[in-house]
């Protein structure tokens, strides 16, 4: 059961929003505003972040429950416990008008007699990209059902007390997340019990005014498991723990020592150069927390997550380590291990797939994120590529339209152009990624069938089209777009020299990769349109595209300048016309030449593109020798440094602060199914697959097989042999009969 509620109560609530008193008579101020008009927030009260409050709700069950569920929610995050038993944890972000809530199936849970709810609840206090928070908006609303009869539900008879262990601590990352000192001497012991004795803790407050729209989360909650380590040794001071690969959680271990003593565990995603943990992490994060014991038999288990391989646990000689107590706790959207499978002839190949999967997996959180450590945050642009990674890893489409309307909740009341991060209040805008947004829900259609869907955001793709034609100039191009930033590419030194002022509103001028988006968000909303049954208003793509030629096209050297005025032809102003059909015929192979030159001289975000141009081009042979390359820009170097997810740049050293589990580095896994293996949708949810195989002849052998609608595809090609195999109500159209 999904804990799906019925017809009739699936908008309706019994239950109150219940809050620490501190924050009922605060009033949320607005935080939404343009990323360039930076306005004045009230400043924020010190004492009311990274605060943690435990809330129980006892009640008794006369006979047994054949089927129970719970709603709940909680801003900024909460743990939820019954009986003792973890049960899970949550929500998504939101904003306050779109506030996900999460349905459990909590019939194992309970029990005849006495029983009681306990939540831990989080408020993070901040504006970031890790939580919808700095809001004053803090709380807590649930309910729970059994056997069609309400069992209870939050209102001022549940009890509250602070938990009082968590001492001030420092703020890493990008105001992502607090360190946590934590004295387990201020700890309330078995507060998750049901023997627990509550009744000297106050009561919450009801707040009907907090202003929580609430929707059913769409999609599973999150997979939390132990995880034991792969390798254990001692050290001075305590031990150094090994989980074999990059993970996202915490570590826990029970331990007993005299009160006062006190045990730090510190976390990293590499090692120094002494062999020890780097917990002063090159991407921002100083993973460092400590706890004081109380005495007694303590358990160590930080709060907020973090993302590592390394851990070590530092102790005093009289403190005494449990060591069966001690794993991960990994937490991430649920992987079907099995969904995707990939085995090749060639080690290489299947390193750099396993740390592209590995990196989609624990990437992949409430929502997709660019790195599970400094920002923990959505981008829109990161998404065009892990979207893509995740459809074909795990073949669950959830998320991947779950990540597209997230991007459209502030559509309406803030920018029709889409912000570059959401949700959550953290106000940043990029005009490459916004111009993506169409692309991907076109994919999303492809993939899944889904038209209803494309139908209800279709208004969306047309409306990031009409935000963008107030910058087109009298010749049809874009100018100055400079409302929202203008990437490119990142980081800022792999631009290949891109000949343009980049800097954040400031884009004086005309360039060609923003254009180039533009281009191929036209043609997506012209499909889109198409697929719909829809009129094809005129886009004006062929006038566009002879502006374009005008204007970038430098026909004496068969490539694109940078932008208006220049005569700079990167890797990246090449690419993207090539890949979008904006380059003439005669300008294919001098673009081809180019990238066989510079090779990706250019970001691992942009490598998508530039494969995927290459297989525009038909040039599949060096499509496949880039994904495989031992250049420093590549995946192999990757592989070579250690890595066991996929990095945000190409090596460790190519960025000054680089995040060693970035899942928009995941772009081989889509690039080999589509342009290697050559399978892709030729009719929506893949009722029709066209396959036109590209294998390269050093490929001995590969066996792939991944999900699709309905069932899933596996294909074997080992000396030539190639077996295809799909399910029973999908047609093969082969090379030939395209």
């Amino acid at each position: 059961m999904n804990g799906e509620l019925n017809g009739e109560r699936a908008g309706e609530w019994t239950a109150q929003w219940v809050a620490d008193p501190r924050f009922t008579e605060l009033e949320p101020p607005y935080l939404y505003h343009k990323e360039l008009e930076k306005p004045e927030h009230p400043p924020v009260d010190p004492e009311l972040a990274n605060q943690h409050m435990l809330v129980r709700k006892s009640f008794r069950l006369e006979e047994p429950c054949s089927e129970a569920y719970l709603r709940i929610t909680a801003d900024d995050y909460y743990k939820l416990y019954i009986n003792g038993q973890f049960v899970g944890q949550g929500p998504a972000q939101g904003y306050a008008h779109h506030f996900y809530y999460n349905s459990f199936d909590v019939s194992g849970f309970l029990q005849p007699g006495e029983n009681v709810i306990a939540v831990h609840v989080y408020y993070h206090g901040l504006i970031c990209r890790s939580y919808s928070s700095g809001d004053n908006r803090q709380g807590l609303i649930a309910e729970l059902w059994g056997d069609g009869r309400l069992l209870a539900a939050t209102d001022e008879s549940w009890r509250y007390n602070q938990a009082e262990e968590y001492g001030k601590a420092e703020i890493i990352g990008y105001n992502t997340q607090f360190l946590e000192n934590v004295d387990l001497r201020r700890r309330v012991k078995g507060w998750t019990d049901r023997t627990f004795d509550d009744s000297s803790w106050p009561c919450v407050k009801s707040h009907p005014q907090h202003g929580h729209t609430l929707v059913q989360l769409p999609t599973p909650s999150l997979a939390v498991y132990r995880r034991s380590p792969a390798a254990v040794q001692e050290i001075e001071g305590g031990l150094f723990l090994d989980f074999g690969t990059e993970l996202t959680g915490q570590v826990k271990v029970s331990v007993s020592g005299p009160a006062g003593e006190q045990v730090e565990i510190r976390y990293g995603e590499e090692l120094d150069g002494q062999g020890r943990v780097r917990y002063i992490m090159r991407c921002n994060c100083v993973y460092r927390d400590t706890w004081i014991l109380s005495g007694d038999e303590d358990e160590l288990e930080a709060y907020d997550y973090k993302a590592f391989r390394f851990a070590e646990i530092l102790v005093g000689s009289q403190v005494k380590l449990s060591m069966a107590s001690i794993a991960a706790v990994v937490r991430h959207y649920p992987y079907p291990e099995q969904a995707c499978r990939f085995e090749s002839s060639y080690s290489r190949l299947n390193a750099i797939w396993s740390i592209c999967a590995n990196g989609v997996r624990y990437g992949t959180q409430e929502n997709y994120v660019d790195c599970p450590s400094r920002e923990k945050g959505q981008y829109l642009g990161d998404n065009t590529i892990i979207t893509h990674a995740h459809a074909y890893l795990t073949g669950d489409l959830r998320m991947y339209r779950k990540a597209l309307e997230d991007f459209t909740l502030l559509a309406g009341e803030l920018c029709p152009g889409l912000l570059a991060v959401a949700p959550g209040h953290y106000m940043q805008e990029i005009a490459d990624f916004s111009l993506q947004w169409p692309m991907q829900l076109l994919r999303y259609y492809k993939l899944s069938g889904d038209v209803d869907f494309l139908r209800s955001m279709h208004p969306v793709a047309e409306g990031v089209l009409a935000y963008f034609a107030q910058y087109l100039g009298e010749d049809g191009l874009l100018h100055s777009v400079n409302g929202k930033w203008n990437l490119v590419d990142w980081p800022d030194n792999l631009r290949d020299g891109y000949n343009f002022n980049l800097v954040n509103g400031e884009a004086d001028g005309c360039h060609n990769v923003i254009n180039s988006f533009y281009y191929g968000a036209l043609q997506a909303v012209g499909e889109i349109r198409q697929a719909l049954g829809l009129p094809l208003a005129d886009e004006g793509l062929e006038a566009f595209r002879q502006a374009f030629l005008e204007r970038f096209y430098r026909p004496e050297k068969g490539l694109f300048a940078d932008a208006v005025g220049s005569e700079h032809c990167s890797l990246h102003a090449n690419a993207l016309p090539l890949l979008y059909g904006l380059a003439p015929e005669e300008a294919k192979a001098p673009i081809v030449a180019l990238i066989r030159e510079k090779r990706l001289s250019c970001g691992v975000y942009m490598a998508y593109f530039v494969l995927k141009a290459l297989a525009a081009a038909g040039e599949y042979g060096l499509l496949y020798e880039l994904i495989v390359s031992d250049d420093l820009h590549s995946w192999n170097t990757m592989v070579e440094e250690g890595a066991t997810t996929c990095f945000e740049a190409w090596s460790k050293e190519l960025k000054w602060n680089t995040s060693l589990c970035h899942p928009w580095a995941s772009a081989p896994v889509p690039l080999f199914i589509e342009d290697i293996a050559g399978l892709t949708p030729l009719a929506p949810g893949w009722t029709t697959i066209a396959f036109e195989p590209h294998f390269p002849e050093s490929l001995e052998w590969f066996r792939l097989a991944f999900p699709i609608p309905g069932g899933e595809i596996v294909l074997e090609c080992r000396d030539g042999d190639v077996r295809l195999s799909v399910p029973d109500h999908c047609t093969v159209i082969r090379p030939g009969q395209i």
